[in-house]
Formats: structure tokens, sequence, C-alpha cells
């Protein structure tokens, strides 16, 4: 039994070492949209299908919606039932694509550039720091934080200028929960998720 506790172990260790770092999957990420929008005019242009897809495929996957939905929902998610929570992660998820899709047209023609980290991975948690520059305008400074998890590195919330989005939806929230509660914020997302209606 030691022996096969000893080769799981060592084989987590060879699997950790292989998963790429938070700077390293930022990277990729970031490398990864770039050409695509680059390589694609109508993604450039803004097509909202494609952008979708897009981030579908290369950005959702390493971001950690449960622990953002929870940061944003702040001390109301400790009393939200299951369902509550399930609901919640869901229409703040759609949310996050809907914001993520709409800006992706201000990547075009910019030159993504990974800024020195200012110290190590705390452990479980690290700070991955990006500029995007553009000919005639200021660089604009993106953080994204991330933490371990069971899955690998995951981005659960982004800082543009030092504004993070998180701590924005969490102003945000925080009213409606103490007017309408958790399932009037629910509603809310849900409302704002929803398709806009064709006029007849």
């Amino acid at each position: 039994m030691k022996i096969v506790a000893l080769a799981l172990g060592v084989c987590l260790g060879l699997a950790r070492a292989q998963e790429p770092g938070p700077e390293q999957l930022i990277q990729r990420i970031t490398d990864e949209v770039m050409t695509a929008i680059q390589a694609d005019r109508e993604l450039a242009a803004g097509d909202k299908d494609k952008a979708l897809k897009l981030a579908e495929q290369k950005v959702l996957p390493y971001v950690d919606f449960e622990e953002a939905t929870r940061l944003a929902v702040s001390r109301a998610w400790l009393q939200a039932s299951a369902e509550q929570k399930r609901k919640l992660v869901s229409e703040f998820r759609a949310m996050m694509l809907r914001t993520y899709t709409s800006a992706m047209g201000a990547y075009t023609g910019t030159e993504p550039r990974l800024l020195p980290s200012r110290g190590q991975a705390r452990g479980a948690e690290a700070t991955v720091r990006y500029q995007f520059s553009r000919s005639g305008a200021r660089p604009v400074q993106v953080a994204y934080e991330l933490r371990r998890t069971g899955a690998g590195w995951k981005i659960y919330d982004v800082s543009v200028e030092g504004m993070s989005l998180v701590l924005t939806y969490r102003t945000e929230f925080d009213g409606i929960l103490k007017q309408e509660g958790i399932d009037g914020l629910i509603s809310r997302l849900a409302q704002k998720n929803a398709p806009p209606r064709l006029a007849l």
C-alpha cells in the first residue's frame, strides 16, 4: 500500500509540474485570443457570435465562476440555498460572458505585454499583470487574480486600471440584495441576461 501511495504521489507531483503556472496560463490565453482576433476580420469588427464562441473555447474553461460569484455576492452567499447559489453562478457566468464578448473588440490593434511579477505566487493565490498598448493611446494595465484549484489555476477576478470587476459588481449587488434579497438579485441578473426582444 505504501508503494502504491508513493507512486500516486509521484504521479500527482509530475502532473502538477506539467500544469502551466499562472503567468504561463494567462500568456497562453492572451496569445490565443489575440491570434484569433488578428486572423478574423469579422471577429475583430465585433462579431458577437464569433466572440462568444472564442470566449467559450479559450477563456471560460479557466475562470472560477463560483469563487467570483461568491466574492461578488459577499455575505449573502452564506444565506443562499444550494439552488440559489446554482442560479447565481449561472446568471453571473452569463453576465461575465456578455461583458467579455462586448469588450473583445477593444483588443484589436493592441500590443499585449506581460509585466514583471511583484513577487512569487502566494501559495494558492497569484496576480498576473498585463499591459495593452495602442499607438497614440495610453497603455491600459490589466491584472488577473488567480487561485489554484484541483483543476489547476483559475481566474476569479480581473482589474482594469486598478478597478476590480468583482468589487464593482459587489457594490451594485449589495444595493439590490438589501432591497430585494437573493431571489431579487437572481431575477435582476436574469433580466439583464435575457436576449433583447425583437420589435414586431
